[in-house]
């Protein structure tokens, strides 16, 4: 990590921390966004519920019912939609999918007008939900329109740091929303321990330092199973190991190649019920969704163990497909010693790579439950905003955690990259 610093800062390394300033600059400015206000609107009072989440993923925006107040996440749902679309459910979007770069960024430009569309829903469903019958239609549909072009420019500040700055623009934004957060969370923390507890002193102490151990342990967590691999040994038929001083080739494969994507679309999957509760305003509708779709409810916590597994699943396939790995494999003269190329090899490749997600997925879970299980350990149940800041903390963490080591990687390959390049010219 010093040495990656220290070549930061090197003289030949300018226009690399400019990029670095303009990611900076950039996230700034989201971050005041999301103090910004929408006209005529105030700060929403009471526990958010499921919708936490997405008030921790924005700053703390949604609660303050700001401009930036529905952040990234319209486009998060239709990128989950439109990776259920490529599943062969509509031929188009199958078809884009096999197109190669061209049809990626077709797909990406159908995401984000559809993220477009979801924020305007949202935003309208939200005016309704929190500003009651006291506005007219002229008035939700403004602060409608004012929500979703929040959204937009946020995607678009997204586009500039993928760009402009060190890039993974929408994950830096998220990460700085959840990273500004987490202060009020360890002081509310502290305050709900310590100061405003009706325990002993030494007992809430006791518990805030165990909270602190917590939090560790997730960050400790998510670096082990993001940094684990399996290695799968590689031969190629016109190239011999010996030629090569006995070295050999490796196809690694992560234990968590989803990282930690299903964990922000399992929260996702699971709000899109409370944001429709929240839009209809119907009492039993609102409560079903907090009885049973809360991280503190048995229901609600099976239901997103559940999601983030079968999203690990689904998201690892897609990411690593073994049919197209296999052709890829036996087209460049490559085999894996004792299995034959083709569909033995596409089978040996989906057997490790199901092993290996549900090894991921299970210390994915382990990770997102600390928080939940801390809560239910304290007893903070009559405490609600207090445990539910825990909970959402701890999801919170993992998302920062994983986007930093995400971005770390590929500063310091850039890094490589331009030493590599360097030493090549001088031979």
């Amino acid at each position: 990590m010093f040495q990656t610093l220290k070549q930061l800062f090197a003289p030949t390394n300018k226009d690399l921390r400019k990029r670095i300033g303009f990611t900076l600059v950039a996230l700034m400015i989201f971050v005041i966004g999301t103090f910004i206000r929408v006209p005529g609107t105030q700060d929403i009072s009471g526990n958010l519920g499921f919708l936490e989440l997405m008030n921790a993923m924005g700053g703390g925006s949604l609660k303050r019912f700001s401009i930036f107040a529905l952040g990234v996440m319209p486009y998060i749902t239709a990128s989950i939609i439109m990776q259920l679309l490529q599943l062969d459910i509509i031929p188009y979007f199958s078809e884009l999918n096999k197109e190669g770069p061209t049809g990626r960024q077709k797909i990406n430009q159908i995401t984000r007008y559809m993220g477009i569309i979801f924020a305007f829903i949202e935003g309208f469903a939200f005016s309704f939900a929190f500003l009651g019958k006291n506005v007219g239609p002229i008035e939700y549909l403004y602060i409608a329109t004012v929500l979703t072009s929040g959204t937009a420019f946020t995607l678009w500040l997204g586009d500039q740091i993928t760009k402009k700055g060190i890039g993974n623009g929408m994950s830096l934004i998220i990460m700085a929303g959840i990273i500004s957060s987490l202060p009020t969370m360890f002081i509310s923390a502290f305050n709900g321990l310590i100061l405003e507890s009706e325990l002993a002193l030494w007992l809430g102490i006791l518990l805030f330092i165990l909270f602190i151990i917590v939090y560790f342990l997730i960050i400790i967590g998510v670096i082990w199973v993001q940094e684990a691999d399996r290695k799968i040994p590689i031969q190629y038929a016109n190239k011999s190991t010996s030629a090569y001083g006995n070295s050999q080739s490796y196809m690694p494969i992560k234990i968590n190649s989803a990282g930690v994507v299903p964990v922000i679309f399992a929260s996702s999957f699971l709000a899109i019920p409370t944001t429709i509760a929240q839009f209809t305003g119907k009492e039993g509708f609102i409560n079903f969704c907090n009885s049973y779709l809360s991280y503190t409810t048995p229901v609600g916590f099976i239901l997103y163990v559940a999601l983030i597994f079968f999203f690990g699943y689904f998201y690892t396939f897609i990411q690593i497909k073994p049919e197209e790995l296999s052709k890829n494999l036996q087209q460049n003269g490559g085999y894996i010693p004792g299995v034959r190329p083709g569909k033995e090899t596409e089978n040996y490749v989906s057997d490790i790579l199901s092993k290996l997600t549900v090894v991921g997925s299970i210390f994915l879970v382990i990770i997102a439950i600390l928080p939940i299980a801390f809560t239910a350990l304290i007893n903070l149940s009559d405490k609600i905003s207090l445990a539910s800041e825990v909970t959402i903390g701890g999801t919170g963490l993992l998302i920062v955690v994983g986007v930093a080591l995400e971005t770390y990687k590929q500063l310091e390959g850039s890094l490589v990259t331009r030493s590599y390049k360097k030493s090549y010219r001088r031979k």
